[in-house]
């Protein structure tokens, strides 16, 4: 799919977008090399920077030290680490946050991540972490992801993120307020995988898209998406892997798991986009 917006792209300028890296910084750096990009070019990264992997602290270092080059959204894991910094949440079993919450500068690296976005649109692409409900086009997408960041910013960051935490309500509603309404945003934009036409989320069941139950489907597969008219890359899916369509893209191809790790040029022209992927280990 190529719009107005996208085509104007320089393919040399264009983002290379990034799958779940979870802390698996080797993976990360041969496939920053070998995907080769453009000196400057933007790097974009689908959420999860951190956590299960070995290298967390290092990863979330790496990161950073793109700079302004570096377009990140927050994904479960990333703000799970927020919950664990803050008290609200005990590390679980298989989390690789100690080195983060241990490092000098802690306190710095979760400001960082606290202020990062949960959602970005630019030239006709909008990358989240897990996905996007159905009655949400890509405007209100942008306009309701920035009051979570709002909110998330803000001194009583640590009492709106406790409250973001369950399944309920587990649809949108334009009446919807307070802890309820962000709590909405939050499922839908770092966990959603399966909802039903009219936009109802589940969230038992995290298998491929065979594991749907009776009357749900894959959230990108809703008949009359409103985010239809533009290119949507999300992470978060390892069970479904990777997956490339010219207008929705899944990037997490689980390295994490021993898997491989995926990252995308996104060019206007679908034909034209690159894939490039490493193997990864399951050494921890």
């Amino acid at each position: 799919m190529t719009d107005a917006l996208t085509s104007s792209i320089d393919a040399s300028q264009a983002p290379l977008v990034f799958g779940d890296l979870q802390g698996c910084r080797e993976p990360f750096r041969r496939l920053l090399q070998k995907a080769a990009p453009e000196p400057g070019a933007p790097l974009w990264f689908a959420g999860d920077l951190i956590n299960r992997g070995p290298h967390s602290l290092q990863t979330l270092r790496d990161v950073i030290s793109l700079g302004s080059r570096a377009t990140v959204v927050l994904g479960n894991h990333d703000l799970n680490l927020l919950s664990v910094a803050a008290g609200l949440r005990k590390p679980k079993k298989g989390d690789t946050l100690d080195d983060i919450l241990a490092a000098r500068d802690a306190d710095d690296l979760i400001e960082w991540v606290r202020h990062k976005p949960v959602a970005h649109f630019e030239n006709g692409i909008l990358m989240v972490h897990a996905g996007v409900l159905p009655q949400w086009d890509a405007t209100m997408t942008m306009e309701l992801a920035h009051e979570l960041e709002c909110a998330l910013r803000a001194p009583n960051w640590k009492e709106t993120l406790a409250s973001l935490y369950g399944n309920e309500p587990h649809r949108w509603e334009d009446s919807l307020t307070g802890a309820d309404r962000l709590r909405v945003v939050y499922n839908a934009l770092t966990r959603i995988r399966f909802c039903t036409p009219e936009g109802a989320m589940e969230f038992a069941n995290n298998g491929g898209p065979d594991a749907a139950p009776p009357g749900y489907m894959p959230w990108f597969d809703v008949p009359g998406r409103r985010t239809r008219d533009v290119t949507i890359v999300f992470g978060h899916w390892a069970a479904l892997g990777l997956m490339i369509r010219d207008d929705v893209l899944c990037l997490d191809s689980g390295c994490v798991w021993g898997n491989k790790l995926s990252a995308v040029r996104m060019t206007a022209d679908p034909a034209q986009r690159v894939l490039t992927q490493v193997s990864c280990s399951t050494k921890k």
